[in-house]
């Protein structure tokens, strides 16, 4: 079989039959039967005929839409056979008119023509590179709604790497931002020639040039790809840069469980490394070692892996040295492994050119952010029964309830603990909330008859500060109005059944 070429057939089995038909003046045909014989068997079913599996103008109006939306082909192709039960049309039927449509859509432009018009008009932010031939080699974009989500919430980002995006295998790095709700949103992607350092250093820059001149965010956390690793250290020399504690023991996993040839062995063996990973202080941690190396001083490979693989990044992912940053529990990418899931489905296939790639990351963009902008919307106004409580009142629609849900927890260890907790302050630094243990419990136990300020929380967690009524993330008129309205009406009812007095999202405002 000859690789790669189109099989091909025709329908011109020179039948005899012959009609000849025109259109008169007044509208009506005239035909006449010139041959009226076959030279094959006569067919009751038309849907052998291309053009009888033709779609009608409002069914390709519905596909248009579908389309857009993400439907893939085959529940566009069902919807439309429910809607008309005599369609004759199939899957290549569908897969020709989507082709015809994308053709149209260019409007005699190249793919690459309409996919620079359609980022330069729709105001992202992008960059590309090209090699001498003018062919296309890097391309940067975030999205205006990206944009304003990553201004809102510049600390903390993951970057990881997704394969499979697009028809030129070019990777895709990923870069995924957190917000007030322990949730997540893409900021911003980055297609690269390669996944080296120098690649990554313009990627990098370029994000770092959204972010402003002081844009160095709090923490990255990424997997162990050193030449990224060494980018972030170029680029963002005053951000933390964290190890994604899962890779590492998947990595683990796969080097050393084969060196064990006992079950019990190797979870005995496992239990120490995670051990080691959570020593809570670096005298701990060197105790730890040392008796990992006396346990296992046979297994000469695992000690080697580890020495020369893990131990020079240990401050990037053991907890004695990641306790001292504010990572507001981000330790592992999960997040950018799920950002990836969830954009192959938007994705659907792997063949796709940058402008309909581009197109399916817009339709996942601008759904995350209305979940974002609706969340943001609700926790103003909804308050669970369990943070009805002194404590909580000045927080209560302030502040996101995932973080009262953390508080919580501190202030239950603080309110029923048998003994006293001695704080390491590894709450506080990683969260940015208030702990339990001495001597920070006196923020929540001397307080449990009292109140906690805002200032007691780290702005990542406030929703009060926030408002994504208009593009650029800031409040419109109407938008200020209504909160300065409900600012209003919470301080005027009684307090035990009201959201607390806080920071009103006006400064100009006179009401408040």
């Amino acid at each position: 079989m000859g690789g790669g070429k189109r099989t091909t057939a025709s329908r011109l089995i020179n039948c005899p039959f012959e009609i000849w038909g025109k259109k008169r003046v007044d509208g009506i045909w005239w035909v006449v039967l010139k041959n009226i014989s076959h030279n094959h068997v006569s067919l009751s079913d038309m849907s052998g005929h291309p053009s009888c599996r033709q779609f009608s103008k409002e069914e390709i109006e519905q596909i248009k839409e579908m389309t857009i939306a993400g439907i893939p082909p085959r529940q566009i192709l069902t919807s439309l056979q429910q809607s008309n039960q005599n369609l004759q049309a199939i899957a290549r039927t569908l897969y020709n008119a989507k082709a015809k449509i994308r053709n149209e859509s260019l409007l005699g432009r190249t793919p690459i023509q309409a996919l620079f018009e359609d980022i330069g008009q729709g105001g992202f932010i992008y960059d590309f590179k090209h090699d001498k031939s003018g062919h296309l080699t890097h391309l940067f974009f975030a999205h205006p709604l990206s944009v304003a989500l990553t201004n809102s919430y510049s600390y903390v980002f993951l970057m990881d790497c997704t394969y499979k995006t697009n028809r030129y295998k070019m990777p895709l790095l990923d870069i995924v931002g957190v917000t007030s709700f322990n949730t997540s949103f893409y900021s911003c992607f980055a297609f690269l020639q390669r996944e080296e350092e120098e690649d990554y250093v313009w990627a990098l820059e370029t994000f770092g040039k959204f972010l402003g001149v002081d844009g160095h965010p709090l923490v990255i956390v990424s997997d162990r790809e050193l030449a990224l690793m060494n980018a972030i250290q170029v680029v963002f020399p005053r951000t933390t840069h964290l190890l994604c504690v899962w890779h590492i023991e998947k990595n683990v996993l796969s080097k050393c469980k084969s060196q064990f040839e006992e079950k019990e062995e190797w979870d005995m063996f496992l239990s120490t490394w995670t051990y080691l990973i959570k020593s809570p202080d670096e005298s701990t941690f060197d105790t730890a070692w040392k008796l990992l190396e006396i346990q296992y001083k046979e297994k000469v490979f695992i000690l080697n892996y580890l020495r020369n693989t893990w131990l020079p990044f240990k401050e990037k992912f053991v907890y004695a040295w990641t306790v001292k940053y504010m990572h507001f529990g981000n330790h592992v990418t999960s997040r950018a492994e799920g950002a990836h899931a969830m954009l192959k489905k938007y994705l659907q296939v792997s063949i796709g050119d940058f402008r309909e790639v581009k197109g399916k990351i817009c339709l996942a963009i601008e759904n995350q952010f209305q979940e974002i902008k609706a969340r943001l919307c609700s926790e103003k106004v909804h308050i669970q029964y369990k943070f009805h409580i002194p404590l909580f009142k000045e927080l209560v629609t302030h502040v996101s309830i995932h973080a009262l849900g953390e508080i919580f927890k501190q202030y239950e260890l603080a309110t029923s603990a048998t003994q006293v907790v001695t704080c390491r302050g590894h709450f506080s630094n990683t969260m940015g909330l208030p702990c339990a243990g001495l001597p920070c419990a006196h923020k929540i136990r001397v307080k449990k008859d009292g109140t906690l300020e805002l200032d007691d929380i780290h702005q990542q967690w406030g929703i009060d500060i926030r408002s994504f009524t208009n593009i650029d993330g800031a409040l419109d008129s109407e938008g200020v109005q209504i909160d300065c309205l409900l600012k209003e009406f919470h301080e005027k009812i009684p307090t035990n059944a009201s959201s607390p007095k806080g920071r009103c999202p006006n400064p100009n405002c006179s009401t408040c």
